[in-house]
């Protein structure tokens, strides 16, 4: 193969910069996925163990809606049919005046998916605290949001530390899809990289480095969590 080599054009002006940015941009869109993530997630994932029904009902219509459609099927849909169905007004403000619309378009999308994910995470993590604790709780005159809060959440989250975690790198991960609506995060930038120097090997090395190391470094701090939080007579993989 007549290909050359050299690895010293991701060091060189403008392209290391252009790397660094758009890493930038893609941990900016995992950490804002992922607060979407999180949050609704877990509200989702009590509403899956509440005593009402109705909640029970709502959580899981949304479950099988958002876990069901593929990722970059949902992007589509929110970036290019969603502003269609609004007013007139409306719509020119999400696919024009609204701050970064791809940008956020992306966050949204992603968080809204994986939120469907960490309720699951959330639902089995309480389930898995026992049932004997929550009537234990009751017993003393604790209200069911006291529950939730003092006594389920705290030990669920300690539980499924681990399969969160997943789910953030997968985040990560997915925050590549991005660029098929236009955003430049990495895996975009490393093909305009690759685009202007004819260097794809390189490029595209490097991107894999790049994530890589984020990844394994974000494992390694979460083990060091788990460790401390790990809930006593429990059995931690990082612990063995």
């Amino acid at each position: 193969m007549n290909y050359n080599w050299d690895w010293g054009i991701l060091f060189r002006d403008p392209y290391l910069g252009w790397m660094i940015g758009a890493l930038g941009w893609t941990i900016l869109i995992s950490i804002l996925a992922w607060i979407i993530a999180f949050s609704l997630g877990s509200i989702l994932g009590i509403f899956r163990t509440s005593s009402k029904k109705s909640l029970r009902l709502i959580a899981t219509c949304y479950v099988e809606f958002f876990r069901n459609i593929p990722l970059l099927v949902q992007i589509f849909l929110w970036y290019f049919v969603f502003p269609e169905l609004l007013t007139d007004e409306w719509s020119r403000w999400v696919k024009r005046d609204m701050p970064y619309p791809a940008l956020t378009t992306a966050i949204i999308s992603i968080g809204l998916y994986t939120a469907s994910r960490v309720c699951e995470q959330v639902r089995s993590g309480i389930k898995a605290v026992g049932e004997d604790q929550r009537q234990a709780a009751q017993a003393i005159g604790m209200t069911e949001v006291q529950v939730y809060r003092y006594v389920l959440l705290p030990n669920a989250y300690r539980i499924i530390l681990p399969p969160l975690t997943s789910e953030f790198l997968t985040i990560f991960k997915n925050s590549s899809l991005a660029l098929t609506i236009g955003v430049i995060e990495l895996t975009a930038m490393t093909r305009q990289i690759e685009e202007y120097t004819f260097q794809g090997f390189e490029a595209f090395t490097a991107a894999t480095i790049i994530y890589s190391l984020v990844t394994f470094t974000v494992m390694a701090l979460m083990q060091q969590v788990d460790k401390r939080t790990m809930l006593p007579g429990s059995f931690s993989k990082g612990a063995s």
